[in-house]
């Protein structure tokens, strides 16, 4: 009891949140989660999308960490310094971080992390968000050896970084998965299936014990955590649920705790009976197609492009069809990064009849017309809320073109491999969500040589404006930089925005200290269960 009373009393210094005595938390501290479409790999350093995310940020932990309100705060690394010329940073790791078998957690393992983060051979495909970091780039293009990374362990518990420039997000940037680091041993013991049950060991809060394809994964404390003493969840289940309506269904069931999403079709119902339960809250993401830009029909026609973006009407979209609060987004950054205001379309402020006018005058330009349709597929993955909304554009593009649409569902792993092999890919949902709190990581993507810029964007003035940014050290001429690249975006149309996010789940009463934040980032350690 004694031990049980100084966590609690801990959390809450911790938290800033109010935690409950210790006679109502439940005797089991069990929690269960809806996550979203199946996983491909729990690798830190080769996962990609949030279902992923979700759980590695319980496995594993970086030199910082964020506090359940989103603000940074030391993880692994218990301080650092920053030199005055802000390029070089100094980390101490907590004497106490282990791994979960017991290892000491030393600034050697962030060495191998970062690393092999970076080694060609690994093929991240998050590799390029490492860039800051001094000779990652050449390094990543396979022009210098991975040991001329700016990275350096001075002794057992000192890290150094060193920096290309100056980089103000960058504590915010070493709480992403690709920073993590990962345990030398096991790696070179088990290759590839290093992440897998038995194998694993992290250094997280949690360790991996099953992993049941299509079923759940199953979490449970680990007990070599340096903070191990202030966590109460024991055991977290994931559950990879596509369907928004049967994660509702298992919801109503009390199956799950917590939902990844809720379904726009029922969201009425939900507000009427489950308001209470229901988080609605900003989210620092970008609902979006992209176009095929290595193939036809969209590689070297803009107008097409332009046209198929101007036939969208995104304020029906959001009232309509998502109707959780969303906005309609004519930028590419979305809305919620301090100091930055986002370029726009240059038709983001015409009434949706002049779009349309526009939209059909450049279809015709483009070669198609109502007796000579275009024929397109749009390709989303598995899920009732992507369906829905790629039914409604196809029927917005029928309506103000004639253009002829066949919507292609597929399992989340085939999808973003077809999205990365740009071999049948036309038109392809996505979506991005803010790794940091910073415009740089939704320029990024589009670079020419980014892992994951699916739509093949390149555009050499676009890259030298991003690489300026990366070095400009004065915040507002930076900013400025970077609203000059957004706008070559929006003039090109590789992709189209749809609408900024809101984080939505239902979550039930009995789960304590859940705090919405911006990027939707809620580590389970610090959770807890009421009795229910």
């Amino acid at each position: 009891m004694k031990r049980l009373m100084l966590l609690l009393l801990t959390a809450l210094l911790y938290s800033g949140a109010a935690v409950p005595r210790p006679d109502n938390l439940a005797k089991e501290q069990v929690l269960h989660r809806g996550n979203g479409a199946e996983v491909q790999t729990l690798d830190p350093h080769k996962a990609e999308g949030v279902p992923s995310s979700n759980i590695l940020r319980d496995l594993y932990e970086g030199l910082t960490i964020e506090a359940p309100d989103g603000k940074v705060i030391p993880g692994t690394a218990e301080s650092w310094k920053i030199s005055d010329d802000g390029k070089t940073y100094t980390f101490h790791i907590r004497e106490n971080a282990k791994w979960s078998n017991g290892d000491p957690v030393t600034a050697h393992d962030f060495v191998y992390g970062l690393r092999r983060s970076v080694d060609p051979a690994t093929a991240s495909k998050y590799s390029q968000i490492l860039a800051p970091i001094l000779n990652a780039e050449d390094i990543i293009a396979g022009k210098q050896p991975v040991e001329n990374l700016g990275v350096k362990a001075l002794d057992d518990h000192t890290l150094e970084i060193r920096l290309k420039a100056a980089t103000p997000y960058f504590l915010g940037l070493l709480n992403h998965s690709s920073t993590y680091p990962v345990h030398k041993a096991s790696v070179e013991a088990y290759g590839g299936q290093f992440s897998r049950p038995g194998k694993m060991v992290s250094n997280g809060a949690y360790v991996l014990k099953e992993w049941v394809i299509q079923s759940h994964i199953k979490l449970e404390r680990n007990l070599n955590y340096w903070d191990n003493a202030h966590t109460i969840i024991d055991t977290v289940y994931y559950y990879p649920i596509e369907d928004q309506s049967t994660e509702l269904k298992r919801y109503r069931a009390n199956e799950i705790d917590r939902t990844e999403d809720v379904p726009s079709q029922q969201i009425k119902w939900i507000r009427k009976n489950l308001a209470d339960e229901l988080q609605i809250a900003p989210y620092l993401g970008s609902y979006y197609f992209g176009f095929n830009l290595t193939r036809p029909p969209f590689k070297d026609n803009l107008k097409l492009r332009r046209a198929l973006s101007m036939a969208i009407n995104r304020k029906i979209i959001t009232e309509k069809i998502t109707a959780l609060g969303e906005k309609p987004l004519y930028s590419w950054v979305p809305p919620g990064i301090d100091g930055y205001e986002a370029a726009t379309f240059d038709y983001a402020d015409w009434p949706q009849k002049k779009r349309i006018e526009e939209a059909r005058k450049l279809y015709r330009e483009a070669g198609y017309s109502r007796a000579n349709p275009l024929t397109v597929e749009i390709r989303y993955n598995t899920s009732e809320n992507h369906k829905k909304l790629a039914i409604a554009i196809a029927a917005m593009w029928k309506q103000a073109l004639g253009v002829k649409t066949r919507l292609v569902n597929e399992e989340w792993k085939v999808f973003l491999e077809n999205r990365k092999q740009k071999q049948v890919t036309q038109v392809f949902r996505a979506g991005w969500i803010g790794d940091y709190n910073d415009p740089y990581n939704f320029m990024e993507i589009l670079h020419s040589k980014h892992g994951l810029n699916d739509s093949a964007y390149n555009n050499p003035e676009y890259d030298a404006l991003l690489q300026q940014a990366s070095t400009e050290t004065d915040p507002k001429k930076r900013f400025d930089i970077m609203r000059q690249a957004e706008k070559l975006v929006l003039r090109d149309h590789p992709v189209m925005p749809i609408y900024s996010y809101v984080s939505s789940h239902l979550i039930k009463p009995w789960v304590g200290n859940y705090v919405p934040n911006v990027l939707d980032h809620n580590y389970t350690k610090d959770l807890y269960i009421l009795k229910h």
